[in-house]
């Protein structure tokens, strides 16, 4: 299987920002709320409250945002109440990711699809790790694979994605990458949110955990699990610079997961142009540069209909992946 090179499609079209339409300076929300279809701790939840922060602190919204952390079916239930509940809410941005991509590709959102909803922009790239708990007699990720290789029903692996879903599929790379053929052996458990999934690991309810750098920097900070393997092709600078890549342990796999937004499927063109806008120069900005390399961010710009585009590709790659490992027919 081909999967160790699984990841977004980093090259893609630049839109500029004068064919968005001039109505965008017209428009400013008055109540501008940011779902996290997760519990608080996870990425998605990440991606809501440092951008509305970030938008906020700049002067690029006079309002504080509002967060809502609605977590269920792994993004399913967000996504639902969107496109059936609130579709033609000016006011409202979702926190997506590549996970998001990974469970429309697999129907995992029964009844809907990508084109539901309006795809606003993205804000950067959020390279994978795994990581064990800090006392975990496990230093290195050939060791736990090794440790899976010998006994899979030995290691349970936890990440904020359902079965199938980005986090899963990390394991898989890196698993198929160490030469482990049957990768559905692998015991995964999935929680609602990158979270959660540390704190099964901290109470040793598993061994292993999956997720992206940015959520699992806080609990590498407060001393309480390890990183044992960056899916980047080489280290990431600055304080994120002593965490190993799984390629330089002889494990030659590669996950990116690109967060960005989405918006309902009939938010008006002139609020939708605003919102691009809006997470344009916001990431422009030499303070959010300043938030990405705090936070293990890698470069991603892409809005409007360059990001929708690069969400179809990343949809229809994963599609295939799927096909492949046998998660869908």
């Amino acid at each position: 299987m081909a999967l160790k090179t699984l990841g977004p499609v980093v090259a893609a079209v630049f839109l500029g920002l004068s064919a968005l339409g001039a109505g965008a300076a017209d428009f400013k929300p008055e109540n501008p709320e940011c779902i996290a279809p997760a519990n608080p701790g996870g990425g998605w939840d990440f991606t809501c409250r440092q951008v509305g922060k970030s938008l906020q602190d700049q002067g690029l919204l006079d309002k504080t945002m509002q967060v809502v952390n609605l977590a269920g079916g792994g993004g399913g239930v967000a996504f639902a109440e969107v496109v059936n509940k609130r579709d033609d809410d000016n006011d409202l941005i979702v926190a997506a990711s590549a996970a998001t991509a990974t469970r429309l590709a697999q129907g995992a959102y029964p009844g809907n699809t990508m084109d539901q909803v309006r795809w606003l922009a993205s804000i950067g790239a959020d390279y994978g790790v795994i990581a064990v708990a800090a006392d975990s007699p496990i230093n290195t990720l050939p060791e736990l694979l090794d440790a899976i290789k010998a006994d899979p029903t030995s290691v349970s692996v936890a990440g904020g994605s359902a079965v199938g879903g980005w986090d899963h599929l990390k394991v898989l790379i890196a698993a198929n990458a160490y030469g482990i053929d049957d990768v559905r052996s692998i015991k995964y458990i999935a929680f609602d949110g990158g979270g959660e999934a540390v704190t099964q690991l901290l109470a040793g309810s598993v061994q292993a955990f999956t997720g992206d750098i940015s959520e699992a920097k806080g609990f590498v900070d407060s001393g309480d699990i390890k990183v044992i393997a960056v899916l980047a092709p080489e280290r990431l600078p600055g304080e994120f610079a002593s965490f190993p890549t799984a390629k330089e342990q002889g494990v030659d796999a590669i996950g990116a997961n690109w967060r960005g937004f989405y918006a309902p499927g009939k938010m008006s063109d002139e609020a939708y142009a605003a919102w691009v806008t809006l997470i344009a120069e916001l990431y422009a900005s030499d303070e959010w540069k300043q938030v990405m390399a705090a936070n293990g961010l890698a470069p991603l710009d892409l809005q409007g209909e360059a990001f929708q585009e690069f969400v179809a590709g990343s949809v229809a790659q994963i599609q295939a992946i799927s096909k492949e490992i046998g998660i869908i027919k």
